[in-house]
């Protein structure tokens, strides 16, 4: 019989007889609980000690292991809790041996990938609990990965987000990103739905890393063996020619973009300087569409 017997107790149950049924192949015992309520269980899972009560105090889920006792590392397995971790694990309450009390799931203590609180954790796991960094406030501790402690933050704006505790540490991580949303579309100088400063590195004469002309808005078409100008302004392309000569295609293209120079002359920003990519699609390798359109987008972000 496996070592069962009438009599046998495993946590809070007795064995009180044989039913006759089978389950698995293994004999199924009618058992008793200290409570008072009465369950079925077979051999194996009397010999395993999966179930250890009716199902009155414990939370474990079905088939699982109950640690209560057990030490992991520095760690001493209290009691299981109703949570459960990332991948459906319990979370059990463990006391570790610097006195400190901390939730961890099943699965990282068999594993032996989580052996004390954090006090042995290098770096050493700070307490980050309630603590503002930026916009975000430390709500939860979620763990190491990585090498890196993981805390659960919530943004002002509302939105929830893990960050690396060195990244709240040294505030390169100040908001659920949000933040840098705002600081680039400051830097973009929206205007009428164009970026000032795009519409200004174009200006300037800077040029995307894929640019082989040497100027913005020109790129070499050979399938017609011609140079290709263009220039998009607000989403729209307007081509404006294909030439033998290089010069002419740059003329043109010249010649086009004094519809940057009205509109910043219009907004007031003609003399100001931009640092930005050149977003106006017009790095000079490019060709248009059907129609003479970019399928690039332009310095207005559209």
């Amino acid at each position: 019989m496996g070592g069962i017997q009438i009599g046998y107790r495993v946590g809070r149950l007795t064995v009180e007889e044989p039913t006759g049924q089978r389950r698995s192949g293994y004999r199924v015992w009618r058992c008793r609980c200290d409570c008072g309520g009465e369950i079925l269980l077979d051999t194996r899972c009397l010999e395993r000690g999966t179930r250890r009560d009716c199902g009155c105090a414990t939370v474990l889920r079905p088939r699982q292991k109950d640690i209560t006792g057990m030490r992991f590392g520095r760690l001493v397995a209290l009691r299981p809790t109703e949570q459960r971790g990332s991948r459906g694990d319990t979370l059990w309450l463990c006391r570790c041996d610097c006195g400190k009390e901390v939730a961890v799931e099943l699965g990282k203590l068999t594993s032996g990938s989580q052996k004390s609180c954090g006090c042995l954790s290098h770096p050493p796991l700070k307490d980050f609990l309630g603590k503002r960094f930026g916009k975000l406030t430390v709500v939860e501790y979620v763990g190491k990965e990585n090498g890196m402690h993981r805390w659960r933050c919530i943004c002002d704006c509302g939105k929830e987000t893990v960050v690396g505790q060195s990244l709240l540490q040294t505030g390169k991580t100040r908001s659920c990103g949000c933040l840098q949303a705002v600081t680039y579309r400051d830097n973009l100088k929206l205007m009428e739905g164009t970026s000032v400063t795009m519409l200004q590195a174009v200006k300037s004469g800077r040029l995307l890393k894929s640019n082989t002309s040497g100027h913005n808005g020109v790129y070499y078409d050979k399938r017609r063996n011609r140079w290709v100008a263009q220039i998009t302004f607000q989403g729209k392309t307007k081509y404006l020619g294909a030439f033998r000569e290089l010069e002419s295609a740059v003329r043109a293209r010249q010649a086009g973009e004094e519809i940057y120079d009205e509109f910043l002359e219009r907004v007031g920003m003609a003399e100001g300087g931009g640092t930005g990519e050149d977003a106006s699609g017009e790095g000079g390798d490019r060709k248009q569409g059907p129609g003479g359109r970019s399928p690039r987008t332009d310095a207005s972000g559209r």
